[in-house]
């Protein structure tokens, strides 16, 4: 008894270790936009989700065999622009009148780094601050500064305003 004890709290830290905490802006505005969200989250492979109505961030946790841009996807495809993905228009315009929020606005809060730490930029994804809120044109990889990394085919500047 006391092996097979030992042996299910060594399976259940192995689970634990493999999976990965994240947070990301989620455009939403109220109860109804946090089940929707969470729930998204969730069915895309989440063990845990939160959204936060009053700072607009979802933190997930995700096993080793589920991207973070599958949670994206997922959370745009139920209305709800995210630093990853957009909300489809019949989507969003389908929400309930208080869940619209305003997607001029809410563009800025969903603004998430690619350029960090020389990450792979993806073309659409936003710029955090040291890159001056630009976004990514390219799959280049920027350094700080916003310029393309010496890898790129070209020397111009991967980060155009947005």
């Amino acid at each position: 008894m006391k092996n097979i004890l030992t042996l299910l709290v060594l399976v259940l830290s192995l689970n634990l270790a493999a999976q990965q905490t994240t947070t990301f802006a989620v455009s939403g505005n109220c109860g109804m936009c946090k089940s929707r969200i969470e729930k998204a989250a969730k069915e895309a492979g989440a063990t845990e989700a939160n959204w936060n109505d009053e700072s607009k961030m979802l933190t997930v946790t995700l096993p080793a065999s589920v991207t973070l841009s599958a949670i994206q996807q997922k959370v745009a495809a139920v209305g709800h622009d995210n630093a990853g993905a957009k909300a489809p228009d019949e989507v969003y315009n389908k929400l309930h009148g208080c869940c619209k929020y305003d997607r001029a606005a809410a563009g800025a809060e969903v603004k998430q780094s690619c350029c960090q730490s020389g990450e792979s930029c993806k073309k659409g994804e936003h710029k955090s601050a040291d890159c001056k809120g630009k976004k990514c044109s390219t799959k280049d990889k920027c350094t700080k500064d916003g310029k393309c990394s010496a890898s790129s085919k070209d020397s111009k500047d991967c980060c155009k305003k947005s």
